[in-house]
């Protein structure tokens, strides 16, 4: 799927970041990706969607072909945020949608909080006001600094090793791809995770760095926008009673879907997520 590369200044005007545009027509959408992903996480849903939208998806700095923060302390939802301001902000772009994974759902209703006239929905996949302590110790468990690879293989093995509970039925040509998408080669040849082992930093103690405080005050200043909630069957992040509060509390348009076989996070080329996808942005402003 072909895709424009877009490169921007950061927020604070000391980073070169990277996004890739696909299309030029249609209703904006921003999609952003979790902690230790980059924007090929989303080449699949691209895929499906283009043609319909024009999409715009992000490195966050630290990852994929943005540059890395040599202070790791901007490294938190607060920073990425404003970065996601400026990149919309330079492209001109008055209103859109948000899909975000993860940290990326986290970002989503953040942004949508700060300023909701801006966004007329938003797609959260397999996060909430309520972040499993169970799935954030998994989570600390691997993220940060280890010894490159020596090929794709070893890459694909240590993804599965990862994942595997969480994307049940990937074969091995699955766990390749998934390596390709998530990792990069050095020069010398060897692989490493697509990430600043840096962004491991906001995560030490109790990961407050990584999540925002108040997230339900912020999640109650949605209560105007479009929501379409996404979640793995099979999450230790986003539990079944966190997506019912959720509900419960949001009086305009709402729906979930859960997705079979997946744990954190599904990877948005499921069936089930396309259609939920599909059929929520067709409705936005019906």
């Amino acid at each position: 799927m072909k895709y424009a590369d877009h490169v921007y200044r950061s927020a604070d005007n000391r980073l070169d970041l990277h996004a890739r545009i696909y299309g030029e027509e249609g209703p904006p959408l921003l999609l952003m990706h979790g902690l230790t992903r980059n924007s090929a996480d989303f080449e699949a849903l691209a895929g499906h969607l283009s043609g319909q939208y024009q999409l715009i998806v992000p490195d966050q700095r630290g990852r994929g072909r943005s540059e890395y923060d040599p202070d790791p302390e901007n490294y938190t939802p607060a920073v990425y945020v404003q970065d996601m301001f400026a990149l919309i902000d330079g492209l001109r772009l008055a209103k859109l949608g948000l899909i975000g994974t993860s940290l990326g759902g986290l970002m989503a209703m953040m942004m949508a909080a700060i300023s909701p006239a801006r966004f007329d929905g938003l797609v959260v996949n397999d996060i909430g006001p309520v972040v499993e302590a169970e799935g954030l110790d998994r989570i600390q468990s691997y993220v940060g600094a280890r010894a490159p690879f020596d090929d794709w293989q070893q890459a694909a093995d240590q993804c599965q090793s990862v994942h595997g509970d969480a994307l049940i039925g990937y074969q091995a040509q699955d766990w390749l791809s998934f390596a390709r998408r998530t990792c990069t080669e050095m020069p010398d040849g060897k692989i490493c995770f697509a990430y600043d082992p840096a962004i491991s930093d906001g995560l030490s103690g109790d990961g407050s760095s990584a999540v925002p405080p108040d997230l339900w005050e912020i999640w109650d200043r949605l209560s105007a926008l479009p929501v379409l909630i996404i979640r793995g069957a099979l999450s230790d992040i986003l539990s079944p009673a966190t997506v019912a509060e959720m509900i419960a509390r949001h009086p305009g348009p709402i729906s979930a879907v859960e997705i079979p076989d997946r744990g954190h996070a599904p990877m948005l080329d499921e069936p089930e997520a396309l259609a939920a996808i599909d059929e929520f942005f067709a409705n936005i402003g019906k």
